[in-house]
């Protein structure tokens, strides 16, 4: 029988779903402790997108199931892309530092989960006090995604200063866990030797196993115009959502009126994408939708769409919510993607399609509409049932847990 083993999970933005969003590590944690493993997961009330309550302490402990959950207060901030967002990491180190570590088991092993990247120095002190194992786990690669995403400059300090914090978790961890597929070659890349990377996907978010609503009149008003084919978009409209060539592409097919096309999200760009459409009537953008609503949204569109830019980035593979989403609602999906391909291309339930190119935009959209529904239908549904079984949260801890017993 395996001896009961003991492990922290930390990451900042680790927040439980009833605080707005159900975090990665939360569900993999919580499924570690079904399997009989006693764990701790820390995080931080500081997330744009989540909500926690008002307190007057710094440290909050929660229980859920076997689960303890500390949830530290930190310094808040309003935009994702701000210094105050790094404050806020600074904060949350400067406070895990001071974390009453005497009311806790001592860890076998510990998870350090990006972002913040940060957090790494703290799981070296672990190390080095517990003698436990360390395990580094890439969610977003950083400082990368600055450079490529957000056109930092590579001499920028911050960079520089992420670029050391990586390469050091890198080389101290006794495991680095990516939830891309190709990150083992980032790892040698920067670090100029091959070192083991597991790779642990995103799971299936919760909403997806609820009963979902029949009617959503907010939504449903949205799809006003019957018997269209309709591509659609849910998500953010920003910089790093490269919607450009997608806008461009409705324009081309504005005489088509068999097709329609329907966005929802919030973001810095949607008044500006807003704009150059509003001539358009083979469009309708609407509102950011509660997370609730997404499958049912979802539910209502023909095809789906997905773009990112063409960055050195996606050379590691992606690990996106929304293709996850995408795919359980048994729709096709139409992705402007040009990096490492997963998922979409193993389960045949879409395809993928050179990034800023409108006029491939454009032939798959009529490519789809040309199949017949159950045609269409077919190809979704390959796509649900390749992610059902590949990325349920029991599957996904299952293996990573054996994974974490082999250290």
């Amino acid at each position: 029988m395996e001896q009961e083993k003991t492990i922290w999970c930390i990451s900042k933005y680790a927040s439980p779903p009833k605080y707005g969003v159900g975090a990665r590590l939360f569900y993999v944690a919580k499924e570690f402790s079904n399997l009989g493993a006693k764990t701790l997961l820390i995080s931080s009330d500081a997330n744009h997108l989540a909500s926690y309550p008002a307190t007057n302490e710094i440290y909050n402990s929660e229980q859920y199931g076997e689960l303890e959950h500390v949830w530290i207060q930190t310094k808040k901030y309003a935009r994702s892309a701000s210094i105050k967002r790094f404050l806020s990491w600074l904060d949350f180190e400067k406070k895990l530092f001071r974390l009453p570590k005497v009311k806790y088991p001592n860890p076998d092993i510990v998870i350090i989960s990006s972002l913040s990247l940060f957090t790494i120095v703290y799981g070296v002190r672990l190390k080095s006090k517990y003698k436990c194992k360390l395990v580094f786990e890439v969610r977003d690669i950083y400082p990368l995604t600055l450079t490529e995403e957000f056109g930092v400059s590579k001499w920028n300090p911050m960079v520089i200063f992420l670029g050391i914090l990586e390469k050091f978790g890198y080389k101290r961890a006794d495991l680095i866990v990516g939830t891309m597929p190709n990150l083992k070659q980032h790892v040698k890349e920067r670090i100029g030797r091959e070192k083991e990377v597991y790779y642990s996907p995103l799971g299936i978010h919760e909403r997806w196993f609820r009963k979902m609503p029949t009617v959503n009149e907010e939504v449903d008003a949205l799809f006003a115009k019957a018997g269209k084919f309709v591509v659609g978009y849910a998500g953010s409209m920003g910089i790093s959502n490269a919607l450009g060539s997608f806008v461009e592409a409705i324009k081309k097919l504005a005489d088509d009126k068999d097709i329609y096309f329907v966005l929802v999200g919030a973001g810095d760009l949607k008044a500006e994408i807003t704009k150059q459409l509003s001539n358009y009537d083979n469009v309708i953008i609407g509102p950011k939708i509660h997370q609730d609503d997404v499958p049912y949204f979802l539910s209502k569109c023909d095809v789906l769409y997905l773009s990112t830019h063409d960055s050195k980035i996606w050379k590691y593979g992606q690990s996106m919510n929304k293709l996850i989403d995408y795919m359980m609602a048994a729709r096709p999906v139409i992705a402007s993607y040009s990096g490492y391909p997963s998922m979409l291309n193993e389960a045949k339930a879409g395809m993928f399609i050179p990034t800023n190119d409108e006029a491939a935009i454009v032939r798959a959209v009529q490519y789809y509409k040309s199949m017949s529904k159950e045609e269409r239908t077919k190809c979704g549904m390959r796509g649900r049932t390749w992610v059902e079984a590949n990325h349920r949260y029991e599957t996904i801890a299952l293996k990573y847990y054996h994974k974490l017993l082999e250290l």
